[in-house]
C-alpha cells in the first residue's frame, strides 16, 4: 500500500470519527430531553389568621422567591400559555398569583428567578370547620403549610408537541410578624405531575 492510500485511508477514518462525534454532540443536545427544575428558595409571612366576615376568610402577606431552571444543554422553553400559582391552604385555594406571560422565553442552561408578594386583608375562602380546626392549631405553633401549585403550558424548541406544566409545592412556613427575629427557610423542591404526552 503506497504512502498516499495509506493517508487517504486515515482521512476518510479521521472524517468518519468527527462526524460521528457531530452526531453525537447532536443527539445529545437535541435528543436527549430533560425536564426543568422549580425549586422554593425562600418564602416568608408576616401575617395569616382567619377575618369574622359574612363568610370565612384569611388575612395574609405571603413571599415566595420562585426559581425555574433549564438544564438542557440546548433545548429553550418558550411559554405557550401563562404560568400562574395557585395557593392553597387544607386544600382550599385562596389566592392566585401570575408568573409568567404566553411568549416569554427561557434559554437553555439558563435560570429564572420570580418574586411573587401577595397579601389580602379578607380573601375569602371555604375552609369549612375541620380547615378552620387546622389552621388555628397550625397558628398556635406559628408553622404554616402552605400549598403552592403552579399550572402552564409550554413548548421546547426544535420539538413540535406543546406541554402541560404541573407542580405542586408544599411549603411549611414559620409566620413572622414586622419586627420579628429572621426566619430561616428551607428550600422547596417542586414535584412536577406525570407528563401526559411521552415526548414532553
Amino acid at each position: 500500500m503506497g504512502r498516499c492510500e495509506s493517508l487517504g485511508w486515515g482521512v476518510i477514518i479521521a472524517l468518519g470519527v468527527l462526524a460521528a462525534a457531530i452526531i453525537l454532540v447532536f443527539s445529545f443536545a437535541f435528543g436527549y430531553l430533560r425536564h426543568v427544575k422549580i425549586t422554593v428558595d425562600d418564602a416568608s409571612l408576616t401575617r395569616m389568621e382567619l377575618v369574622t366576615t359574612p363568610t370565612t376568610a384569611l388575612a395574609y402577606n405571603l413571599s415566595l422567591k420562585l426559581v425555574i431552571r433549564n438544564p438542557n444543554w440546548a433545548i429553550a422553553i418558550k411559554h405557550d400559555k401563562p404560568l400562574d400559582a395557585a395557593y392553597s391552604f387544607d386544600g382550599q385555594q385562596f389566592d392566585r398569583a401570575h408568573v409568567a406571560d404566553k411568549g416569554d422565553k427561557q434559554r437553555a442552561r439558563k435560570t429564572v428567578v420570580y418574586r411573587l408578594d401577595t397579601s389580602s386583608d379578607g380573601r375569602s375562602v371555604s375552609l369549612g370547620n375541620a380547615g378552620e380546626a387546622e389552621f388555628r392549631k397550625q397558628n398556635a405553633t406559628g408553622l404554616l403549610e402552605v400549598e403552592v401549585k403552579l399550572t402552564g403550558k409550554f413548548k421546547y424548541t426544535a420539538r413540535y408537541h406543546k406541554c402541560k406544566l404541573e407542580a405542586t409545592c408544599p411549603l411549611k412556613v414559620q409566620l413572622a410578624p414586622p419586627g420579628s427575629p429572621a426566619v430561616v427557610f428551607q428550600k422547596v423542591e417542586c414535584e412536577l405531575a406525570k407528563p401526559e404526552n411521552k415526548y414532553c
